[in-house]
Order: C-alpha cells, then structure tokens, then sequence
C-alpha cells in the first residue's frame, strides 16, 4: 500500500491522501492528523494476543501494515515506509524499533519518550528471557538511531539488574524536559503495561504505575516539549476499547 495514499476509516475507500503531516479523503472528505501504522507481530514466546491486538480499529486512515518474517526484515520496511506521520499501532515493542529509525533518518535528532512498566534495554547475552521484545530500546540505542540523552525512560518499575546498570551508567532517567531540550522531533512509545493494571487489557501487568489522566498529561506534555513526529501503542491484549487509544493520540496532537 502507498505510503501516500490510505483507506480510509470512514468510507473504506482507498482515497486518503497525505498532505504535508494529515491526510484527507477525496471520497468523504474526512481530515486526518496521522496515517496507522499497524504491525501484528510479536516477537518471543507467547505474544500473539499482542499481533491480534494490532488489529484493533481506529479512526485514523491504514497507510501501511508490516507483517514479515524476521525482525530485521520488518524494522527495515517500517523504517522505509513510514507515512509522514505515523500512528504505529503494535504488536509488541519491537514495533518502535523500526519507527525510530525512520523518524531519525527523515527528521534529524529524535527524542524518544519510552513508556513503559519494563526497560526494554536487554541484549541477547543479557535477557533472562531472550523474548526480543525485552531488547527494542537498547537495540535502537546501540543502532545509534537515538542517543541515551535524548532518550525518557517513564513508568519503568521492572528492570532486570543489567538495564539497571546501562540506566546509571547512561543517565536514563524520567526527565522529559533533559531529554527532549534540544530534539529536532519527537517519538512517544508507548507500551500500555506502564498503566496501572487493570485499567486497559496489556499483555504484561505490572504492579504499580500511573493512571490513564495521568499518562495523558505525559503525553500532551512531551507534546508542548517538541514537534510530536509520531506515537506508538503496543503491549496491547484483545479486548482494549479503541476509544482510550484514540485518547492518547488526541493528546499527543494527531
């Protein structure tokens, strides 16, 4: 599917068409403030209710939908076939991999505000798991598609001991204002185990966490911070009501 033209949510039609940063339907007329993004894959033991969850509707038009056979393959498509403003909706969180890199490459430097209940900083030798979905932001870190400064690790309350130690040793921190000060653009990634369990179905609860108020007010911070270039949504079980999807993307301005 072009990255220019989507079908549209509304009408179904393959007549959405990218204008600068929105798109807009020739057929309906229906204005738009991102392209979906959907990547129903999930990469490591057990995950395909996040890949169905990547399914969920959402009133935004599909530019483009990424299901390949390895990792590498689909960070790369991502990477090139991101519509001028993404909404990614995942799968899991390797699903951002990809999204940064090609916002990196169009944009310049990118803040990246990572929003999760886990540091999703592991590495092969280091994962207790080995489940990939452990390794994305590390992964795009060691890429250099995105340095540790300009990186807002927010939620995290379930680090293994090596994501603690890269953490200190890197000055990973929460602070959003550190990390996007001096940004050309910015990528939310937003993995919704950060939230409180229980107040959205997510693949990987974790005790604690900010309510969803809360987590929206990140969101439309980090927007008032810098130029939002994208968001994404993963972590996701079936179930979730696309009407709290569609909140978080209001509040990151799409």
């Amino acid at each position: 599917m072009s990255v220019l033209r989507a079908r549209c949510p509304h009408c179904r039609t393959l007549t959405a068409v990218a204008f600068d940063e929105r798109y807009e339907c020739h057929s309906c007329g229906a204005d738009f403030g991102a392209g979906l993004v959907r990547v129903p894959r999930a990469w490591g033991e057990g995950g395909e209710v996040m890949a169905e969850a990547a399914h969920t509707p959402l009133s935004y038009p599909t530019a483009l939908v990424v299901e390949r056979d390895s990792l590498g393959e689909q960070t790369e498509e991502l990477a090139r076939g991101l519509p001028r403003r993404p909404l990614v909706l995942g799968g899991c969180c390797c699903a951002h991999t990809g999204a940064i890199r090609g916002l990196a490459r169009r944009h310049g430097r990118l803040g990246v505000v990572w929003l999760d209940a886990h540091g999703d900083l592991n590495t092969p030798e280091s994962s207790p798991s080995g489940n990939a979905w452990g390794m994305p932001l590390r992964e795009a870190l060691d890429a250099g598609d995105v340095v540790p400064g300009d990186v807002a690790l927010v939620g995290a309350r379930d680090l293994d001991p090596s994501e603690r130690a890269y953490v200190e040793e890197h000055g990973i921190d929460d602070d959003l204002e550190r990390a996007l000060r001096d940004v050309d653009a910015v990528y939310l990634a937003l993995d919704l185990d950060v939230l409180q369990p229980g107040l959205v179905p997510s693949f990987m609860p974790v005790p604690g966490g900010p309510g969803l108020d809360e987590v929206e007010e990140l969101v439309r911070r980090a927007s008032r911070l810098g130029p939002v270039a994208g968001l994404g949504l993963t972590g996701l079980a079936s179930g979730v009501e696309p009407a709290t999807l569609t909140r978080f993307a209001v509040a990151a301005g799409l």
